[in-house]
C-alpha cells in the first residue's frame, strides 16, 4: 500500500505544474474523450451550467472544489478483474484436472496511457505426466545408433518413472525428401536399394514415417524399433525439420496428451535442411504446417512442400506445447545450439557417436526443461505493451526478467506484470494470452480500453442549448455544426469581429494562435500539417516536435505530447532510449550482470575491478569458484563464516544440501578445491555446475547428521568431505 500511495504522489507531482497548472488544464482540449486521453488522472465536468473561465478538464479534487458534482465526473478508473482463479495442484497424475498457472482469466479495464500490475503464479507439479516421441535420422551413417536403441523403451521408462508414474513414449523415422537431388537415381537399382553402390542392402528412400503412436506398452518401442533398418541419401543435410513439423501437427496420429509434457527427441548426426532449400528440387510451395500423414504412416507432403521455417516450427510447438530436444553430435552440437535459441523451450545435448548415451541425456534434457518456467506472450495488442518482473527464488524479485531457472519439482514463482496501453485502439476489446513454455496451462487476458466517456450516450443532437440547435450538447458543451463557431456555437465563420482577437492569445503581445492557425470568431482554429496534428486552445502543441533519437521521434519508444515525449512503459529517459528491462543484462548464472555490475539502460556497467564482457561474466581477478563455494560451505554446513555474519548465506549461496555416504567422480568437468577452515581443518570438495546455473551441495554424511533431501535434476554439485581433524572434534570429550 505504501508503495501504491509513493507511486500517486509521484504521478500527482507530474500532473502539477509549478504555478499550479496542471497537464490536465494545459493541453486546450475541448471534449471529454480528449481530456481522458491527456493523462489518467485527469477528469471531466459534464454539468451543463458551468463558469465558462473554469476548465472542465482538471483533476477530480479540483473539479470537486470548483462545484462540479460528483454524479457530473467523468473519470473511468482502471481495474484488474480475476474471472477465473483454480488453485494451484501438487500432484500430477491424481485423475482431476492439473493447474500449474493461476490465475486462468483476467479482465483488464484501462483508460488511456494508463497501466495497471497483475500478477501470476506457476508451479511445476510433481508426478506430472510425460509423452515421449523418439525421431531419429535414420540415414546410413546412424546404423550403429539404431542398433543402441533397442532396447531404450525400457531403459527410458525405467529411469523416467523416479520422475513420473505416468509415461508414454513413441517412435518416428526421417531420411530426406525422396526426389533428387537429394536422392540416388542412378543406377536404377540404388532407387530401390540407395546402399547399392557400396554393397549393401538398405531401404528406399523415404522423408518422414510415423512409426509407433505414443504408447504405455513400453517393451513395444523395443519391438518396433529392431524392426527399423537404415536408408542412405545423396547430401549431407537430411530432412528432420518436414519430420519435426509433421510429428508436432499430427496430434491425433501421434497421441499427445493434453495433461502431459510433451517431449519431442530429435537424434541426428548431420546438419539439416531448412525453408527455401527445396528450390534445389523444383520445390516452390511453403509448408503448410497441416498433417500430411497418409495411411501407411508416410509423410505424403513431401515432394511437394518445402522444408519449414525455424519460425512456422516455433509457432506450432508453441501451440502444441512441445519441448524440442536436440540429441545431437559433437560436430553439428554448435549449429543445433543457435537453433535452439530461437526456439523457446529447445533444449541441447551432445550424442556420443553411437548414441550410448541417449538415455542419460534425455533424462538430464527433461531435467533442464523442468527447472526453468519461462513465459511466453501470444497476440499481444500493439497497443499494449507489458514489462515484467519475477520472483524467483529465496523471494528475490528480479525486475525486467520473465523467466526462472534452476528450480526443483514443487517450486512456486511468480511473476508481476505492468500492462500499459499507448492512445486509444479503434476496438474497444481484445485479448491476449500469457503461458509458460511449454505448458498446456495458459492466462487469458481480457482487455477492454476505456477511452469513452459515459455522457457521449445521453448528447442531445440540435440543441436549444447550442444557439437555437445549431450543434450537438455532448458532455456539458456544444459540438458546433459545420460552419459554426463559439462556446455554443453563436458564431458563423463568415462573420469577423477585431475585438474578438484577444481570445485567441494567452497574453497580449503574443502571436494570434501561436502563428499555426486562424482567430475565427474568438476561437483559433488551427492549420493542418503534414508532419502531425496541431492541437490546443491557442494551437500552441502538437506531437511531432519531440526530441528525436537516431533519427526516430522519442526514440520509437514513446509518444509525443505537446513537446514532451511520454515513454513506453519498459522505457524511460528524456529521450526514451533508455530501457528498464534487465534481460539483457542476465548471465548464464541467473545473476544481474553475473553479480559484478549494474545493468542500465539494457547495458551492464561493470563494477566489480577486472571484470569485462557483455554481462560482466569475465574476471580474472575477481575470486573463483573455489574462494565462492568455499563461503558455501561453511554457511551452508557449518553455519558458520562471514556470509553467516552478514546473513546474506540463503541471497547469496542457493545451493541444496544432500549428504551422502561416498563421492563419486564428476569426470573432467569438475573442479577440486582445497581450503583450511578457522580451525587450520583441511577441507577438500569437488565443484560442478551446468548450464542452468543450479548447484546442489553432496556432503559427506556424518554420524548424527541429519538427512536433507535431494533433488533429482543434479545439474550442479558441489562435493564436500569433512576431514579427519574435523570429526575429532565432533567427538565428546
Amino acid at each position: 500500500m505504501g508503495q501504491l500511495s509513493v507511486t500517486l504522489g509521484i504521478l500527482l507531482l507530474c500532473a502539477t505544474g509549478s504555478r499550479g497548472g496542471n497537464i490536465c488544464t494545459t493541453r486546450g482540449v475541448n471534449s471529454c474523450k480528449q481530456c481522458l486521453a491527456v493523462s489518467p488522472l485527469c477528469a471531466w465536468c459534464s454539468a451543463e451550467v458551468w463558469v465558462q473561465s473554469t476548465p472542465r478538464c482538471d483533476l477530480r479534487a479540483n473539479l470537486l472544489h470548483s462545484g462540479c458534482g460528483q454524479d457530473h465526473i467523468e473519470s473511468p478508473r482502471s481495474s484488474v478483474t480475476i474471472l477465473e482463479d483454480r488453485p494451484l495442484s501438487n500432484k500430477g497424475s491424481g485423475g482431476s484436472t492439473t493447474t500449474q498457472m493461476s490465475p486462468q482469466r483476467i479482465q483488464l479495464n484501462l483508460r488511456p496511457d494508463d497501466s495497471q500490475v497483475f500478477h501470476v503464479q506457476v508451479r511445476q507439479v510433481e508426478d506430472y505426466p510425460v509423452d515421449i516421441y523418439y525421431l531419429m535420422d535414420l540415414s546410413n551413417s546412424m546404423k550403429d545408433d539404431l542398433r543402441n536403441i533397442q532396447n531404450l523403451g525400457t531403459k527410458l521408462a525405467s529411469e523416467m518413472r523416479k520422475l513420473t508414474s505416468n509415461l508414454r513414449i513413441g517412435f518416428g523415422a526421417f531420411v530426406d525428401k525422396p526426389i533428387s537431388p537429394y536422392m540416388y537415381i542412378s543406377p536404377p537399382e540404388a532407387v530401390e536399394n540407395p546402399c547399392y553402390e557400396i554393397g549393401e542392402t538398405c531401404l528406399p528412400m523415404f522423408g518422414y514415417k510415423h512409426v509407433l503412436s505414443l504408447t504405455d506398452e513400453v517393451t513395444r518401442f523395443n519391438e518396433e524399433v529392431r524392426k527399423q533398418n537404415v536408408s542412405r541419401n545423396r547430401d549431407a543435410p537430411e530432412g528432420g525439420f518436414d519430420a519435426i513439423i509433421q510429428a508436432t501437427v499430427c496430434d491425433e496420429k501421434i497421441g499427445w496428451r493434453n495433461d502431459a509434457s510433451h517431449l519431442l527427441v530429435f537424434t541426428t548426426d548431420a546438419k539439416t535442411h531448412i525453408a527455401l532449400d527445396g528450390r534445389l528440387a523444383g520445390i516452390v510451395q511453403p509448408n503448410d504446417a497441416q498433417c500430411h500423414i497418409n495411411k501407411d504412416n508416410f509423410y505424403s507432403a513431401t515432394t511437394t512442400l518445402d522444408y519449414p521455417s525455424l519460425g512456422l516450427m516455433t509457432e506450432k510447438l508453441s501451440q502444441k506445447n512441445i519441448n524440442l530436444i536436440f540429441a545431437v553430435t559433437d560436430t553439428v552440437v554448435g549449429l543445433y545450439q543457435n537453433y535452439s535459441e530461437l526456439i523457446p523451450g529447445t533444449t541441447v545435448g551432445t550424442l556420443s557417436r553411437d548414441s550410448s548415451n541417449v538415455l542419460q541425456l534425455i533424462v538430464d534434457s527433461y531435467g533442464k526443461i523442468r527447472s526453468k518456467v519461462e513465459l511466453e506472450v501470444r497476440d499481444l495488442p500493439e497497443e499494449l505493451s507489458l514489462a515484467f518482473n519475477a520472483t524467483c527464488l529465496n523471494n528475490e524479485v528480479i525486475p525486467g526478467l520473465k523467466s526462472c531457472v534452476g528450480l526443483k519439482i514443487g517450486d512456486t514463482v511468480s511473476f508481476s506484470i505492468e500492462a500499459k496501453v499507448r492512445g486509444c485502439p479503434q476496438e474497444q476489446q481484445k485479448s491476449f494470452t500469457i503461458k509458460p513454455v511449454g505448458f498446456k496451462d495458459s492466462l487469458m487476458v481480457l482487455v477492454n480500453f476505456d477511452c469513452e466517456c459515459s455522457c457521449e450516450s445521453h448528447a442531445e443532437a440540435n440543441s436549444p442549448s447550442c444557439s437555437r440547435g445549431n450543434g450537438t450538447l455532448e458532455c456539458g458543451v456544444c459540438r458546433c455544426n459545420p460552419g459554426r463557431l463559439g462556446s455554443h456555437c453563436e458564431c458563423s465563420e463568415e462573420e469577423y469581429n477585431p475585438s474578438q482577437q484577444d481570445n485567441c492569445t494567452p497574453r497580449p503581445g503574443q502571436p494570434l494562435c501561436s502563428q499555426r492557425g486562424e482567430c475565427i470568431c474568438g476561437q483559433c482554429v488551427c492549420h493542418s500539417s503534414d508532419f502531425g496534428k496541431v492541437t490546443g486552445k491557442y494551437c500552441e502543441c502538437d506531437d511531432f516536435s519531440c526530441v528525436r533519437f537516431k533519427g526516430q521521434m522519442c526514440s520509437g519508444h514513446g509518444q509525443c505530447s505537446c513537446g514532451d515525449c511520454l515513454c513506453d512503459s519498459d522505457w524511460t529517459g528524456d529521450y526514451c532510449n533508455c530501457t528498464t528491462r534487465t534481460d539483457t543484462c542476465m548471465s548464464s548464472n541467473g545473476l544481474v550482470c553475473s553479480g559484478h555490475g549494474s545493468c542500465v539502460c539494457g547495458r551492464c556497467e561493470c563494477t566489480q575491478p577486472g571484470s569485462y564482457g557483455d554481462t560482466c561474466e569475465k574476471c580474472p581477478t575477481c575470486p573463483d569458484a573455489c574462494t565462492i563455494k568455499k563461503d558455501c560451505v561453511e554457511c551452508k554446513k557449518f553455519e558458520r563464516g562471514k556470509l553467516v555474519e552478514q546473513q546474506s548465506c540463503s541471497r547469496v549461496c542457493r545451493d541444496e544440501i544432500e549428504t551422502v555416504q561416498e563421492l563419486s567422480d564428476r569426470g573432467k568437468d569438475a573442479v577440486n578445491c582445497t581450503y583450511k577452515d578457522e580451525n587450520d581443518c583441511v577441507m577438500r570438495f569437488q565443484y560442478y555446475e551446468d548450464s542452468s546455473g543450479k548447484s546442489i551441495l553432496y556432503i559427506i554424511e556424518e554420524p548424527g547428521a541429519p538427512w536433507m533431501g535431494s533433488s533429482f535434476t543434479e545439474p550442479a554439485v558441489l562435493r564436500v568431505e569433512a576431514p579427519a581433524c574435523w570429526q575429532r572434534r565432533m567427538m565428546p570429550s
